[in-house]
Parts: C-alpha cells; structure tokens; sequence
C-alpha cells in the first residue's frame, strides 16, 4: 500500500473525520457516548471528567482536560471522535487514566501532524523530535485504555523537509501502561522514553498495535512491549531496501535493561527482508548509551532481514557492541542464515529476560 495512503486510508476507516481546524470531529450520534463510565451528571468519582467534541462532556478537547486535571489522581472518559491536537501532561498529574469509551481503539482517535522540521509558528525554529510529538505524556502512574495516538504528518507533503521524525506519543513517566491503544506514525511513531538520564522509566504497552516505518519504536525507557502488533509500513519513495527499522533503543548505559519484546508480531506489506529488525540510537546527548533490546518468542514476517537483521546508525557505535539478543522468535524473519548476526539467549538468560525483572515490584497487568 503506498505510504500516503496508509494513514488517510486507516483513519478514514474510523469513520472520523480528519479536518484541518483544531475541532475535533465526532463519527456518529451516540446515545451514551461515554458508555459505562458515567457523565457529568452521573460523575464516577469526584476527579473524573468527560471529553466530548460536542459539548456533552466538561471538556471539548483532551487539552482543555488535561489542564485541569494537573493534580494527582484524574481520570479523564473520552468520547469517540477524531481530536485533532496537541496534547503535554505535567509531570503533577500523578496517576492519570485516560479511557476510550467504546473499547475500540480505532473510535477515538488523537491526532496531529508536527514534524521536526516543521516550523514553529512564532518563528523561533522548527520543532524537533521531542515537540513534534502529538501527545507528551510526562507523569509517573499514566495509564491509557482503548485509543489511538496518531501522527499523520506525510513526506510526500512536504519533501523540502530534511526533519521527518514524527512522533505520536512520548511518554517519560515511570510505571507508564497501555491497554489495547494503537500508536500510527512513520518515523519515530513510539517515543518510549524518560525524563533524564538517572531515571529509568518503566513502561508497560499490552495488545497494542504500532506502525511506522523509520525507528518506529525507540528511547531509553524501560519497556516491556507483550502481545503486540508491530506493522512496517510499505514505501514508494525508496528505490531498494532496507525501508526503515521497527526498534531504536538508545538505552541508558547505567540501565541494565532496554526494550524486551515478548510474545509479539511483526509484519509488513513490503517486499521481503526490507526492514531491519533494529539498529542502535547513541544521541549526541549520551554518547555513553548502550542500547538493549530482547525480542523473544515472537513472530517475524517475510520483512524482517533474516540474515541481516540489525543495522548501525552510526559506525562509531556498531549493533554488535550493544545489547541485542532473540530467544525462541518464529517465522520467515526469524532465521539465522548467519548466526553470528543473530546474538541469541540461552535458556538461563532468557529467564532474566522477563516482564516481572523488568518491571521489578510493579504489576500493572494484575
């Protein structure tokens, strides 16, 4: 499928629809659109509130939301639609839970097209990686159920750009979870991070489905990603493979532990072995990084590069010296025409590979 299409055409198959005011558009009526999470006259409890894009909720946008829910302890029910937005949480807002209201993630969607190289509109530069993010989600205890954060941001829009990265979400909060939500971009969808250096930031994403095409998923967060969907997307601006990566860890050296991968699936429409499995991020910020990423007992598609399956993004920092390793990875792109290409675990270091010694005491799937 080509690029441009690949993200109009999923949104558009929501039902909603993508405007380019800051209005948020609602797919159709609905009766109870904030379903058995109560309303503003039937109020859970008193730190909930309703999102609705037409005036049925406390709040019109998820901004206006989540500026008033900067203490500890929110709730915010958002009603489907497409919220069409930039959307930063302070770090105060401590043990916040934002829930999409029909279960399906695809009904409520928050979107917005930032690059890096787009220009900020007082003219003080471009945006960057970090800004051109659609949601920036900076407390500890965050937890999202049922939606889809999404950057439609294209290339073929804008091909004077040499800043693509953009991002649907970074998040940089400790014991960060995610339930059944969906993260639509290109490059630098997944922005699982920290908020510095010392800090390692524990984050959680189950039965989730994620897709890009470049470092679609990267950071230095401690993150445990489990039964996802990982889609690299096909691409008609290249001539010849690869098309991108699916993982850029740029873990902390100090951390012991990056990305783990587990019961996962990746897949693509490109043509075979196009995409690499990861290649290593070392920023100029942390030269002392060493990435670590585990994929195990995963199933790779035909995209993956079986006999090359990691790639440098510098060669100052070659893959091999990082902390790459698979354990027991099914399908066509999980074979080791050449083994030493793919670092693989033993029995006995697979079991140090685990949610429960990545996340240590936190349970957020109990």
């Amino acid at each position: 499928m080509h690029t441009r299409l690949a993200r109009r055409t999923f949104l558009a198959g929501t039902a909603l629809a993508l405007t380019a005011t800051t209005t948020p558009a609602l797919a159709a009526p609905h009766r109870h659109p904030f379903g058995r999470y109560g309303s503003p006259k039937s109020r859970l409890t008193p730190t909930t509130l309703y999102v609705h894009p037409h005036g049925a909720g406390d709040h019109r946008t998820v901004q206006a939301a989540a500026s008033a829910a900067t203490t500890p302890g929110h709730t915010l029910v958002i009603a489907p639609g497409t919220y069409r937005e930039t959307v930063t949480v302070p770090a105060t807002a401590t043990g916040t839970t934002w829930i999409g209201t029909t279960d399906y993630p695809r009904d409520t969607v928050i979107v917005y097209d930032n690059a890096a190289g787009t220009p900020k509109p007082d003219g003080s530069g471009t945006y960057g990686t970090t800004g051109s993010a659609t949601v920036t989600l900076r407390p500890d205890g965050f937890t999202a159920h049922h939606l889809t954060f999404a950057n439609d941001w294209l290339r073929a829009d804008h091909p004077e750009y040499t800043g693509t990265q953009a991002v649907a979400v970074k998040v940089m909060g400790d014991r960060s979870a995610f339930f059944r939500c969906r993260f639509l971009g290109h490059q630098d969808t997944l922005y699982a991070d920290s908020t510095a250096l010392t800090a390692f930031a524990r984050q959680y994403f189950r039965d989730c489905y994620v897709e890009g095409d470049v470092d679609f998923v990267f950071g230095r967060g401690t993150a445990v990603l489990e039964r996802c969907h990982f889609r690299a997307l096909d691409r008609t601006d290249l001539a010849s493979s690869p098309y991108g990566f699916v993982f850029a860890p740029s873990t902390a050296g100090a951390n012991p532990l990056g990305f783990l991968v587990t019961r996962c699936r990746i897949d693509t429409t490109a043509p075979d072995a196009y995409y690499k499995l990861a290649r290593p991020w070392v920023p100029s910020s942390d030269t002392t990084a060493r990435p670590a990423l585990v994929v195990r007992e995963s199933h790779l598609g035909h995209g993956i590069d079986a006999a090359a399956p990691y790639a440098n993004m510098s060669d100052s920092f070659p893959w091999q010296s990082q902390r790459f390793a698979e354990y027991r990875n099914t399908g066509p792109g999980a074979g080791t025409p050449i083994p030493e290409n793919r670092p693989q675990l033993t029995a006995k270091q697979a079991a140090t590979h685990t949610r429960e010694t990545y996340l240590g005491e936190w349970r957020p799937w109990a």
